[in-house]
């Protein structure tokens, strides 16, 4: 069965331009969104330079002009350089850009995001936090848990994830700030933000697909499986997949993060963070959740294009912003085909159902397999 369903929105990429070419690039980021379904990205400011002024911005904003072949709305930085010390000019910026994030690094000063969240709400802009407390971190790199133990690894608690949640949900509710957590991936997390909505905090949430499919009990010897925040325990993912289910998790975003082959060479040790998304984030996701009867289908599709436009405050998928997918047909899922440049992928090799068709932004076809 083929569906047509409306196009996808990503609230979370890493596109690399300006300086990290050689990662990816507008053009090649934005064909595999459109390859994956996805007609509207959001591109995290973790640049060189940093989109933290407008004339830092413009660099980024030129690129896309240039070479984006779907819709890629900048983010900028909640403080210059991403260093967390000084914030960046929230009313100069607000116009241009989606919503502001230091991602990749947490704020860490408490006062600092105190005062970021009081100038975002009087500039009314969304603040999308990294929560990463670096003192909890101690050199670990994947999740501190069995598989970690069990092979001499150095971990990375969930505190470290949660814990900066809990202050900035604080904060949050005290200053009236439109916040918004990204790619969550404890059961603490999820926790947490369920009792801030119900008391209604201004929070909306993300997490990403391999957070609801894969878990410690998956790793390999492989920096296929690295990624930040890491592969946490089984029972976090059933807390995610509740969260999904419940509304909690508002959206669910790839965290794109596309390396070079090299980079990602140096097993869980010495590989660089992040893995590429936007062209399996469908099919692994229907395969692994839909077609097991976890998760609906209109759950799935609502979370990947719908439900990230509301937490932006973007406009509802335009009804010429159609993907059309084969439900039906099993594939593997090929790295080698990639229309990204990085190839990372923990599912690598996979059978599974749904492959993408056809995706049309504006009525007009963007790709189409072959």
């Amino acid at each position: 069965m083929v569906v047509d369903l409306p196009a996808f929105c990503d609230i979370h990429v890493h596109f690399r331009e300006p300086g990290q070419t050689w990662k990816e690039t507008i053009r090649t980021g934005s064909l595999a969104a459109a390859r994956g379904g996805y007609t509207l990205v959001c591109a995290m400011p973790n640049l060189d330079p940093v989109p933290d002024s407008p004339e830092n911005l413009a660099l980024e904003q030129a690129a896309i002009d240039r070479d984006a072949v779907i819709t890629v709305l900048p983010y900028c930085s909640i403080t210059k350089g991403r260093k967390g010390r000084e914030l960046v000019d929230f009313n100069a910026l607000k116009g241009h850009c989606v919503a502001f994030s230091d991602d990749g690094s947490g704020v860490q000063d408490r006062e600092m995001m105190r005062a970021a969240m009081e100038a975002a709400a009087r500039e009314t802009v969304i603040l999308a936090a990294h929560c990463e407390d670096n003192a909890l971190l101690k050199g670990g790199y994947i999740h501190d848990g069995k598989y970690c133990a069990a092979h001499g690894h150095k971990g990375i608690c969930s505190e470290s994830e949660w814990g900066q949640i809990e202050r900035d949900l604080a904060l949050c509710e005290e200053t009236g700030c439109r916040y918004h957590v990204c790619h969550i991936s404890t059961r603490e997390s999820v926790e947490l933000i369920r009792q801030a909505k119900a008391r209604g905090v201004r929070v909306t949430c993300e997490t990403a697909p391999h957070y609801l499919i894969l878990c410690e009990d998956d790793l390999q010897e492989d920096g296929r499986f690295k990624m930040n925040p890491p592969l946490r325990s089984a029972d976090d993912r059933e807390a995610l997949i509740e969260g999904l289910l419940d509304g909690t998790i508002d959206a669910i975003a790839t965290d794109h993060a596309p390396h070079s082959a090299d980079e990602k060479s140096r097993g869980l040790a010495g590989s660089a963070m992040g893995i590429v998304g936007l062209e399996t984030a469908f099919p692994v996701l229907y395969t692994k959740l839909v077609k097991t009867g976890r998760v609906p289908l209109a759950r799935l599709v609502e979370a990947l294009s719908e439900a990230p436009r509301r937490i932006f405050g973007l406009p509802d998928t335009p009804e010429g912003d159609r993907v059309l997918i084969d439900l039906d047909t099993p594939f593997t899922i090929d790295s080698t085909r990639f229309a990204s440049m990085g190839h990372a992928t923990p599912f690598d090799g996979w059978q599974v159902y749904g492959k993408v068709l056809e995706t049309r932004k504006n009525g007009k076809t963007v790709y189409k397999a072959i």
